[in-house]
């Protein structure tokens, strides 16, 4: 079999099985139904000294991971925040594989340069960020703060003389990151890897939803500036209650310091291209920079984050490079000037064509919908027996804890509950939700940010909480 009649072969068995798969994500278990013991019997094969035909690689890579996959495609996924993948956007990634361009260069790839151009124009208008802001398409939100914190750190330090790029840290001033209570942990990573340490962090004390106020934060700027440089890093939407820190009152405080403001956007960002939620990212355009996720509400394939930055000399300071084996453009965008990738895969493809699919209506939709279903989920959950709602959806993420019905009960057994309730969700197949704990007591996330989900997916998900929580009920009264 000829090199092109093998490529279409495998492919073939690859769309089969794809279309199979998602032709029957309403029917199947969103949860996995192997376990980890099953799985690795059947995937942990000899690696044999012939290798075999693409097609039977394929063959057997379907059959083997059957019932291994968390169904994240599903409109009945309401894990963490992760959305599902557009129809476009998946197709424009099979060929962003078959293409295979190198995208660091305009001269490893034309298209998939000038794409990526234009997607971060095209992002910058739906976000309502400043248009001459500069941008990098990474691989999420995480190297997206790293991306955007690495120019907060060469900006801040070239103000007082030190070139951090060639110096290194190794004797440079201390820089204070002050990020709320209630943060991702990216924040913690990103400044572990950018050698500024977490002890660098300190905490910015939250309110009840999430929310920094203005004195807060102007006390912690007052204890902790101390004339070093300073990055303050602002929530649009917090990962429990989805709520958003008041940009208007809390950037022009943390500017007075001489602060570079970050926002972390990871999925609340998108709030800003819905008319209906948009009030709530008012004045977030004064900030510094910006990171956000493509994965999550704009549901593209995983590998996609969007980092923006204001001062474009300190974005490209902190991360272009040069070298004599390199053919640069003179007049194109060369993306490594921009990404701190080298050899990268052309993930513009993807967001491309799912802007184009979707639109600006398309966009505001989906982020509208989103949160009416979140909103309609946490009320219909919270109202049944045993249920308690600790956060109402602000825009798609809720917070639901379930108690333990028994007289005596504390606190540890309603901790036990909660995670006892989501498990048995979960093995019903019906639905997918994660725990966490969120001040302190074990809780359920509600988050909804996949295309797909509908009226009919809520009711199923609320459906199946209804089973657990009145069988349950009915053995604590046994």
């Amino acid at each position: 079999m000829n090199s092109l009649e093998s490529s279409r072969t495998a492919l073939q068995t690859a769309l089969d099985g794809a279309l199979r798969y998602l032709e029957n994500l309403d029917r199947t278990p969103v949860a996995p139904t192997v376990d980890r013991s099953a799985l690795r019997i059947r995937l942990a094969k000899p690696l044999l000294d012939g290798g075999m035909s693409p097609q039977q690689v394929i063959d057997e890579l379907l059959a083997d991971c059957a019932g291994g996959m968390v169904g994240s495609a599903s409109g009945r996924f309401f894990g963490w925040a992760v959305g599902g993948t557009l129809p476009s956007a998946m197709a424009a990634d099979w060929l962003a594989s078959a293409w295979d361009q190198n995208a660091a260069l305009y001269s490893c790839g034309p298209a998939a340069a000038l794409v990526e151009e234009i997607v971060g124009s095209w992002l910058k208008g739906l976000l309502n960020l400043p248009a001459a802001a500069s941008f990098a398409l990474t691989t999420g939100c995480q190297m997206a703060h790293i991306t955007c914190l690495a120019a907060a750190r060469h900006a801040l330090l070239a103000e007082i003389g030190w070139d951090v790029e060639r110096r290194g840290l190794s004797g440079s001033p201390a820089i204070r990151v002050l990020a709320n209570d209630q943060r991702h942990g990216s924040i913690e990573r990103a400044a572990r890897l950018l050698g500024l340490g977490t002890e660098a962090i300190a905490d910015v004390p939250t309110n009840r939803d999430g929310c920094i106020s203005a004195d807060a934060l102007k006390q912690v700027l007052r204890d902790q500036a101390c004339g070093l440089p300073v990055i303050v890093i602002l929530q649009a939407g917090d990962f429990h209650t989805g709520a958003f820190d008041d940009f208007r009152a809390l950037i022009p405080i943390a500017h007075r310091y001489g602060a570079w403001v970050h926002i972390d956007g990871a999925f609340g960002l998108w709030a800003a291209a819905s008319p209906e939620y948009r009030q709530l990212t008012e004045a977030l355009s004064t900030a510094d920079s910006w990171a956000v996720d493509g994965h999550k509400w704009l549901n593209v394939p995983f590998d996609c984050g969007y980092a923006f930055v204001a001062d474009s000399e300190a974005h490209r300071g902190a991360i272009s490079h040069r070298a004599a084996y390199l053919t640069h453009d003179v007049e194109a965008r060369d993306q490594i000037d921009w990404n701190p990738e080298w050899s990268r895969r052309a993930r513009g493809f993807p967001t491309y064509a799912a802007l184009r699919q979707l639109g600006c209506d398309g966009v505001a939709d989906l982020v509208s919908r989103c949160c009416r279903h979140a909103a309609s989920l946490v009320s219909q959950i919270g109202s049944q027996p045993g249920a308690e709602i600790l956060a109402r959806p602000i825009i798609n993420q809720g917070v639901i804890r379930f108690l333990d019905q028994r007289p005596a009960a504390d606190e540890a057994d309603h901790d036990r509950r909660t995670d006892e309730v989501i498990a048995s969700v979960a093995a019903s197949g019906e639905a997918f939700f994660t725990g966490s704990t969120w001040r302190g007591r074990r809780v359920m996330r509600v988050s909804i940010c996949n295309w797909r989900t509908g009226d009919s997916d809520v009711a199923r998900a609320v459906e199946a909480f209804r089973k657990v929580l009145s069988s349950e009920a009915a053995a604590v009264r046994l």
